[in-house]
């Protein structure tokens, strides 16, 4: 196999880590996470084992679409408590050199003029190490929280998200790159002749502009999305720098990542600019037969207890599944104005299951990676070669420091050995890690 260099990221967020978790080892502490320690520790892992970005999701509400309260939410910590990732990311960028810190924001709630000023800024602050995840968000009790009775249809806010960006875009280029002049003969701070407003009027947003802060340092921070559903496939070939991916099996995950590159070219971009990040969870053990063991009984935990999922998929499709009879499959009447992409990902992959054999086989992961660090990193040079693809994304709900340790300290250097991830960086900015390979 000829060895062909892939990036790696870590899917996370802002939440408790590994508190009920006894099989992953325990933790000094469980109550100290919304103090940024675990956080800070997680990024400088991953900057020392050259990660070139993380990723944390958010949400904005407290559940109870899962048997109509938010009893099952709280008690298994499914949705909530969960901090502003936006607040965190200085404390991760301060602490590392070369990782990125892509944090969510929903275009359905944020004013975009705050958000492009916000994200600038916190490109400034990390060096050039931002980046912008796009969600559109999918749940209602979100929207009731910002003052709305409910979202948009799906297709629409995807719309609005489109135009949203198209506006966030103008703001941060409404400096030229040299409108700073800094002339002490003149006393010339900025030129204002290079400081433009935008004076933009769509159908959903509006903004005169210009921003009050100066010209990112990636002059775009980096934008990310995750796009499943037709919609949201447009809007991540159109605007994304990094897509984050979730089709199951190596035939689907090429497909999709064929399809973003398809649509991209077809808005007359450089494919090889938006790079297809695929989410795995990797269970590893020193042995073949201790991977094994611990997979079985990760599964085994969801077997005897399938609540937390279930209270997953409530809250992320807006299906109440304390409904449904899990011994009988999901009902085909049943749909969502949430997550769709989630929806029919799941009823393509289950199939004739019943709810309960789904949930027992479920993997929030693109594809099952079981092994010691050496085969696994086998397995991922195998598929990234087969797929195309640009890397992978690495998932652990809730994370803990057992894990991010296997990861950092046993699978990444087998990975380096084989010559399929960086052992280095070329630049200190984001979006350049990014093209680099």
């Amino acid at each position: 196999m000829t060895a062909e260099k892939f990036h790696l990221g870590w899917f996370g967020a802002f939440v408790p880590h590994g508190w009920n978790q006894p099989f992953e080892g325990t933790e000094a502490s469980h109550r100290d996470w919304l103090d940024g320690t675990f956080h800070v520790d997680l990024a400088r892992a991953l900057d020392r084992a050259c990660f070139d970005v993380l990723l944390l999701e958010d949400s904005s509400m407290v559940s109870d679409t899962y048997g109509g309260t938010s009893e099952a939410t709280l008690a298994r910590g499914v949705w909530a408590p969960k901090g502003d990732p936006l607040a965190l990311a200085p404390l991760l960028t301060e602490a590392t050199e070369h990782l990125g810190v892509s944090v969510t924001a929903s275009t359905s709630f944020y004013p975009p003029w705050l958000l492009a000023r916000a994200f600038s800024t916190l490109d400034h602050l990390s060096g050039g190490r931002a980046g912008w995840n796009v969600v559109t968000s999918s749940e209602d009790r979100a929207a009731q929280n910002f003052g709305l009775d409910g979202l948009p249809q799906h297709d629409e806010r995807y719309e609005r998200a489109e135009e949203f960006i198209d506006l966030v875009d103008r703001l941060w280029s409404s400096w030229e790159p040299d409108a700073l002049v800094m002339d002490r003969e003149t006393g010339v701070y900025v030129d204002h002749e290079k400081v433009h407003p935008v004076h933009f009027e769509g159908r959903y947003h509006r903004s005169r502009g210009p921003l009050n802060t100066l010209p990112a340092p990636q002059g775009r921070p980096l934008v990310s999305q995750a796009g499943g559903s037709p919609k949201g496939r447009e809007l991540a070939a159109r605007t994304a720098d990094l897509v984050m991916a979730l089709p199951k099996g190596v035939p689907a995950m090429k497909a999709y990542r064929d399809d973003i590159r398809a649509r991209a070219a077809a808005f007359g971009r450089n494919p090889d600019d938006v790079k297809v990040m695929f989410i795995v969870s990797p269970v590893l053990g020193a042995t073949e037969a201790e991977a094994a063991e611990r997979f079985e009984r990760r599964r085994q935990a969801v077997r005897d207890d399938p609540t937390g999922q279930l209270v997953g998929w409530s809250g992320s499709m807006e299906i109440d599944f304390s409904r449904f009879d899990l011994d009988e499959p999901l009902p085909a009447a049943a749909r969502t104005n949430g997550h769709q992409s989630t929806l029919e990902t799941f009823r393509t992959w289950a199939g004739d299951r019943t709810l309960r054999q789904a949930v027992e086989a479920y993997r929030t992961e693109a594809v099952e990676l079981v092994g010691t660090p050496d085969s696994v990193a086998d397995q991922m040079g195998a598929i990234a070669q087969e797929v195309g693809g640009d890397g992978f994304m690495v998932w652990s709900q809730p994370p803990t420091r057992q894990y991010v340790t296997e990861i950092c300290d046993g699978l990444v250097p087998a990975l380096q050995r084989r010559g399929l991830v960086r052992t280095g960086f070329s630049s200190t900015q984001l979006r350049d890690n990014l093209l680099e390979f």
